[in-house]
């Protein structure tokens, strides 16, 4: 029977079943969104086919342990996990130095720029920036995530709340609040940002 007429939950059972071979269709069923996912959050080739692994790889050992449990998200469970690697990614090249711009894919001003950059232009972007990076560590995790996820990886509140497993209105609600906690601390700080 053709793999893609199968349901996820029945290609699991396979696989738990002793057909080794069901596993590989799963995984290559949802390679390419996970593949695109890692590659849009972490903008670098090798260290996304390396997260890409890594994904797989826990993803196989939870069903092999009995710890997944069918609810007939797939595709959303393993895009979290691929989720968490990037985060874990991410945090494990913060402790060995800052992600510069260029590293993380964004432009914190959101703008395009129509002139050449000067050198003080780069300077006062590249403090700008950091300045941001330190406010944004300083939400709570699930704020920082919705930040991240929305502004860092460009995905909309529909996808957020998928991967992070809430609704809309909770991704929503966790984004105003995370934007209320910049705003004031960029007042209590008096950062200025242009």
């Amino acid at each position: 029977m053709n793999a893609q007429v199968l349901s996820d939950q029945v290609l699991l059972n396979h696989y738990l079943s002793g057909d080794r071979s069901a596993i590989s269709k799963l995984i290559e069923r949802y390679s390419r969104r996970v593949r695109d996912y890692i590659n849009m959050m972490v903008k670098d080739r090798d260290v996304a086919d390396d997260i890409f692994q890594e994904t797989f790889i826990k993803a196989v050992r939870v069903i092999d342990e009995g710890r997944y449990t069918d609810n007939g998200k797939f595709l959303s469970w393993i895009l979290r996990i691929a989720h968490n690697q990037v985060i874990d990614h991410f945090r494990a090249q913060r402790q060995d130095k800052s992600v510069s711009e260029a590293e993380a894919g964004y432009d914190m001003l959101g703008t395009l720029r129509f002139a050449e950059r000067t050198v003080e232009d780069s300077m006062v972007s590249e403090q700008i920036e950091r300045d941001v990076r330190k406010l944004i560590e300083l939400l709570p995790a699930e704020q920082r995530e919705v930040v991240m996820m929305r502004y860092f990886a460009g995905l909309s509140f529909k996808d957020i709340a998928e991967q992070t497993d809430v609704s809309i209105n909770t991704a929503l609600g966790r984004m105003r609040y995370a934007l209320i906690n910049l705003r004031r601390m960029i007042k209590e700080k008096n950062l200025i940002l242009c």
